[in-house]
């Protein structure tokens, strides 16, 4: 009998995400969840009502590649809302299943072998395996604490005749800062005379607390001719379950983006697209509100943790903070999220698993979306360090 064949792993550096890791040891612990990324209360009755009227009704068989119709229509109209620019829905809008293959799909279709992408760390953790199934090579630049601003001289110098794709995130996870509008301008001032595309992961565009509010690359009449903006539905009506996400794109990036994602999940769930449709069309404020309801939950979380011995990072945009813990331990981040868990009954995040390089630091992400009696109880753990 022949030994079982092994595959050579196309990302051999890959394991259990820190993400996965965490929920498990604070389930094994009965801590407090404030790790991963996700609301502990469901979105709004009628979004769940319009969920079960359409799967009454019937639709429940595969949707259009592209996206249902009333969908992509009501994303053209919230982005001209927002941005002051209105997308074809016909051929620049696409509903993926959830932002994450929207965004393996536009780094799939883009990046080829050999080909340079820059990226801003600390960063989401799918951007380096897309690149890599991609046959690319990330270039990461580090974004300093306690500002995590672009060195824009530094980027610029990083740029070479390979740079294909240029990654954003704002507003930023895990940092919770956002690019402003001079931002923008400055990317493309550097990339205008090359051949680089730019992917804008924008997944809290409504979860931004400037007061000039959030800055898209859509709003930026040059850059969204060669843009991917990414965003999600799961962030915006408190359903990450659902994974609907889309992306908007100039009609030739688009079809690229498309060629990927109808081999990749071909559609998404129907039902949710129609309720989702219905959601923007009917309840515009839900998505406008956004900001206050979670800039209440954030000041909430941060002045019960004023008593703290925490220095808490300023929070622009995200339902993230970030607080440093050098005046309770001399951990490394990872250890300290750790023992956190297992002897303080609070679940969160080391900065240090978003960068590639060594990143020696004192801070951890904190998940605030969460009910009030739930960031009450966690503050009280935290204050009594």
């Amino acid at each position: 009998m022949s030994a079982a064949l092994i595959p050579d792993s196309k990302l051999p550096s890959l394991g259990t995400t820190i993400f996965t890791q965490m929920s498990a040891l604070a389930q094994q612990h009965q801590a407090i969840n404030l790790s991963q990324g996700f609301p502990d209360f469901d979105g709004p009755d009628y979004l769940q009502q319009r969920l079960a009227y359409h799967v009454s009704q019937g639709a429940n068989q595969y949707a259009p590649m592209t996206g249902v119709a009333p969908l992509r229509q009501a994303i053209a109209e919230k982005t001209h809302a927002l941005y002051g620019w209105r997308p074809d829905a016909e051929s620049e809008v696409t509903v993926t299943a959830g932002a994450t293959e929207a965004l393996f799909a536009a780094i799939a279709a883009l990046v080829r072998p050999g080909d340079e992408v820059i990226c801003f760390d600390p960063s989401y953790d799918s951007y380096a395996p897309a690149v890599t199934l991609a046959g690319g090579r990330l270039k990461r630049i580090a974004l300093q604490p306690p500002t995590f601003r672009v060195d824009w001289s530094q980027f610029a110098a990083s740029l070479s005749d390979r740079t294909r794709l240029v990654i954003l995130n704002t507003p930023h996870n895990p940092s919770a800062t956002v690019w402003q509008k001079a931002d923008f301008e400055q990317l493309w001032q550097a990339i205008a005379a090359r051949h680089i595309f730019v992917l804008s992961d924008e997944i809290y565009e409504h979860i931004c607390f400037a007061s000039d509010g959030h800055a898209s690359v859509l709003a930026h009449p040059s850059l969204r001719q060669r843009a991917i903006a990414v965003s999600s539905f799961g962030k915006t009506f408190h359903m990450t379950g659902w994974k609907v996400g889309y992306c908007v794109a100039p009609a030739a990036l688009s079809a690229e983006v498309r060629k990927v994602h109808q081999y990749l999940t071909f559609s998404v769930n129907t039902p949710a697209q129609f309720a989702i449709a219905d959601m923007l069309r009917e309840q515009p404020q839900h998505w406008r509100e956004l900001p206050d309801f979670y800039r209440a939950k954030r000041d909430r979380f941060i002045n019960a943790l004023a008593d703290s011995r925490f220095e808490i990072l300023p929070c622009e945009g995200t339902y993230f903070l970030l607080a440093d813990y050098r005046a309770i331990s001399d951990l490394d981040d990872v250890s300290f999220c750790r023992w956190l868990t297992e002897h303080v009954g609070v679940a969160a995040i080391p900065l240090s698993v978003f960068c590639a390089e060594p990143f020696p630091n004192t801070l951890i992400r904190l998940c605030f979306a969460k009910q009030e009696d739930t960031l009450d109880a966690a503050a009280e753990r935290l204050c009594r360090l």
